[in-house]
Formats: C-alpha cells, structure tokens, sequence
C-alpha cells in the first residue's frame, strides 16, 4: 500500500493513494513543495502534474478524499462546505479524480491559510 505524508502549514496529514493513473502520477512525482489556497472549506495547491479526467470524476466529494483538479492541475482536498456547495455537501469547482485518502481527519485543515508552504513526500 503507497502512503504519503501531506504537510500544509502547521498540519500533517498521512494519506493511503488509490490504485490509479492519478495516483501513480503523484506518486512518481514526489516530492512536491507548492503553496495552500483556500475555497470555503477547501484546501488546493498547485503541481507540476498533468493527467487526464479519469470516467468517475466527480465534483462532489466525501472530507478526506484526494482528488486532482486536471484543469488547474492541482491536489484539492475538501473538508466542508465550498461557496457551491448545497447542504451539507462538499463541492468543487469542477470534476475531479479522486486519488486517495487521507488517514486522519481532515478538519484540522480549517488552521490552513492562503500562503502556507506545502510538502508531500512518500512515506516507506
């Protein structure tokens, strides 16, 4: 099982990476340093990645869930709602694919803020 570990600001997160294009991408990419922004209750930064929207993209997404934003190409994590969402739900601003998941809880990234540095590395 590949795992990573995602440091934004003063946050650490480890995350499992699921089986697909997406997630070998990132993976044979790391590491990776960007920038945070933010979205409502959601955390994306930029990446030298580019992939292509998997069939079940989807812009409604579960906290904790990795997904790729391929037109920005960025790593979104969602954890609440965004200025789209309806309800309670968690939605982006376009169709994404999701790549993994994160193994903590995720609502630690509400300390998160415009400008924080951010690193993913593998973790053996």
């Amino acid at each position: 099982m590949r795992k990573l570990k995602m440091i934004i600001g003063s946050v650490e997160l480890s995350a499992q990476l699921y089986d697909t294009p997406t997630a070998d991408a990132i993976y044979n990419s790391l590491p990776i340093e960007s920038e945070a922004h933010t979205w409502g209750e959601e955390v994306y930064f930029s990446t030298p990645i580019k992939v292509i929207r998997e069939s079940n993209a989807t812009d409604v997404v579960d906290a904790g869930e990795l997904a790729f934003w391929v037109e920005g190409n960025s790593i979104a994590i969602g954890f609440g709602r965004t200025p789209i969402s309806v309800g309670d739900e968690i939605r982006l601003a376009a169709k994404t694919n999701i790549w993994g998941c994160a193994l903590q809880p995720v609502d630690a990234l509400r300390a998160a803020r415009d400008g924080d540095p951010v690193k993913l590395e593998r973790i053996d």
